[in-house]
């Protein structure tokens, strides 16, 4: 608003923000159950979303440090957990992934990140939906609960792998864990799909219902971009996959045939008749697929973000960046069938869906090459978030140049079952998400806490971690291409596998001081929660709207004053402005003439 003229704007301030204000204008609670544990306010059921995947990162990580040490010391017996049997090895592997799947990959950077940032960076008081925001979180939490009890129930948890075919899955004596710890994993993703749908919604409304005023759909910043389109694949997968998991209950405990045509166990038939173990691959991948975007997408956003605030240069196309989004997003949906080139497909079929997995390479190259034009020429700071953000390009390159391999069903036939597969898909998306998700807590985690995190520790865990990955995964695909089924719980007994034992030993030494390195960490945040330097409000110059409110954000995140959106989120370097960065509630430079 100019001058004095701007007083009666601002009494007609618009019906629907006065409501949207009024709904969110309770004081912040005080007590210690309201304030921290059934919470309305978004940042702090966004720091519970981290907080629940930090643990279930270290979880996921200690089970893949079991099934790295079986498969190098078959033998070895574990104190505390005897001997693994090839059994427990197909557990470990199934849990890891799960747990890693959607406690972690889905959780931190959409929940967790999503709900803290995605309000504040729109400039919005509050999510949409406050209550379905809370019963969001604890619906997950429930589901992380039930997960981690198949652990303890009579047989243990399941073997059937993290996507659960049928009918191993859907018939309860195919094996140890396929009782009462199968249904306990059917369960808790069911359980699971709920939280999703609802944080889905929330992030969707509150994405298109409470921007702040001038902040059009291109004026948000990019990490909003993804958090939205990645809610929007949710709000369509998620239901997909609570309905076939509904399905394969019934299969199992109430005698209906969804999955399980007529087969015989052990020599026994099992009484079911009729349906079709493809069914279940089509409705799993359905939603599979989707999920790598939910996982990725995020962590594209942020890179995006995190390359042009250091290197202090606009980011290289943005419209370009928003239509990729939404294009990885539309095709996101049409590739699935490339998960089951082995299932006897048509060949036509197979055709279809390796076209379309090349095309989505269209969209990802794009946002790649933008990338690199964004950083190119930049006055660079090599801060610990853009040290990550890099990190995530090159791992997120590495692991995506083996997909279109992956994509030609006659190569994916012989690497299918091989290593191959396991280093493609923890490069691109396990991996190079969890980098995101490293990226941003190292960038916010000063306005979240308040105190910046050491920044040598960073440096030193970055290392660790970039070269340990790189060491881990790589040898992976040289393991496929030499015919290393994956799955295996040891390689001892086949005579062509042992060559490659040495390379499957030198992958176990590498996981170990990467895991290692995940300490330092773990050591880095807790201490610098209390210890660390004291943050000021934009610690790195950066122009979108969290780093215009105080450190750490109040109640209704602007204090009662809701910011006025002026400007673009990147825009560094402007001619004329009295800085080299112009914050988006900047009143707008007047061009040179």
């Amino acid at each position: 608003m100019a001058g004095g003229t701007g007083g009666g704007e601002t009494i007609t301030m618009s019906t629907h923000e006065s409501a949207v204000q009024a709904a969110h204008a309770h004081a912040g609670p005080q007590g210690f159950i309201r304030k921290w544990v059934f919470s309305l306010d978004h940042k702090v059921i966004g720091l519970q979303y981290y907080f629940l995947a930090l643990v279930a990162v270290f979880v996921g990580m200690f089970l893949s440090l079991l099934m790295r040490i079986h498969l190098v010391w078959p033998t070895a017996t574990l104190p505390l957990l005897g001997d693994i049997k090839p059994e427990t090895y197909l557990t470990l592997v199934t849990m890891h992934g799960t747990i890693m799947v959607f406690f972690v990959l889905t959780t931190a950077p959409q929940g967790g990140f999503g709900n803290y940032f995605l309000p504040i960076q729109i400039g919005a008081p509050d999510m949409a939906f406050p209550v379905l925001n809370m019963l969001s979180f604890w619906t997950t939490f429930v589901g992380f609960v039930v997960m981690i009890a198949a652990f303890f129930v009579a047989g243990g948890a399941p073997l059937h792998g993290w996507t659960g075919y049928a009918p191993l899955s859907a018939v309860q004596s195919t094996g140890p864990g396929e009782g009462l710890g199968a249904d306990l994993w059917i369960i808790s993703i069911a359980i699971f799909c709920i939280g999703a749908l609802m944080g889905a919604l929330n992030f969707i409304t509150t994405t298109l219902d409470m921007r702040a005023k001038g902040m059009t759909m291109m004026r948000m910043p990019l990490t909003v971009w993804a958090w939205f389109v990645t809610a929007i694949l949710g709000l369509l997968a998620f239901g997909v996959l609570l309905s076939a998991g509904i399905l394969l209950l019934m299969d199992r405990n109430l005698g209906t045939s969804f999955y399980v045509p007529l087969i015989t166990v052990n020599g026994q038939l099992t009484g079911h008749k009729g349906g079709s173990p493809l069914l279940w691959q089509h409705l799993f991948w359905f939603f599979g697929h989707p999920e790598v975007y939910i996982a990725i997408l995020p962590a594209m956003g942020l890179a995006s973000q995190l390359l042009s605030v250091f290197s202090r240069k606009p980011i290289f196309g943005y419209k370009a960046m928003v239509y990729a989004i939404l294009g990885i997003g539309f095709l996101g949906f049409m590739v699935w069938g490339h998960h089951m080139f082995m299932s006897g497909m048509s060949p036509y079929t197979a055709f279809a869906f390796s076209i379309m997995t090349m095309g989505i390479g269209v969209p990802s190259a794009i946002k790649t090459f933008n990338w690199l034009g964004t950083i190119w020429g930049g006055r660079i700071r090599f801060d610990s978030p853009m040290l990550f953000a890099i990190g995530f390009v090159s791992l997120f390159v590495s692991g995506g140049i083996s997909g279109p391999f992956l994509a030609q069903p006659v190569l994916d036939i012989q690497l299918h079952d091989t290593y191959f597969v396991p280093g493609h898909f923890h490069l691109i998306m396990g991996v190079a998400s969890i980098f995101g998700i490293f990226a941003a807590t190292y960038y916010w985690f000063p306005k979240m806490f308040g105190r910046m995190m050491n920044e040598s520790m960073a440096r030193w865990h970055f290392w660790f971690s970039f070269i340990g990955t790189y060491a881990i995964f790589m040898p992976m695909h040289y393991l496929g291409m030499a015919g290393m089924p994956r799955r295996y719980s040891q390689m001892t007994e086949v005579a062509y596998l042992h060559d490659l034992i040495p390379l499957q030993k030198f992958i176990t030494y590498a996981a170990f001081i990467t895991i290692a390195g995940q300490l330092i960490f773990l050591v880095n945040l807790f201490w610098s929660m209390f210890n660390g330097k004291k943050a000021v409000d934009n610690p790195w110059e950066a122009t979108t709207l969290e780093w215009t409110t105080a450190t750490p954000p109040p109640h209704d995140n602007f204090g009662g004053h809701t910011p006025v959106v002026h400007n673009g989120p990147y825009e560094y370097g402007v001619p004329g402005a009295p800085r080299d960065y112009v914050m988006q509630s900047d009143p707008e430079i007047e061009p040179a003439h």
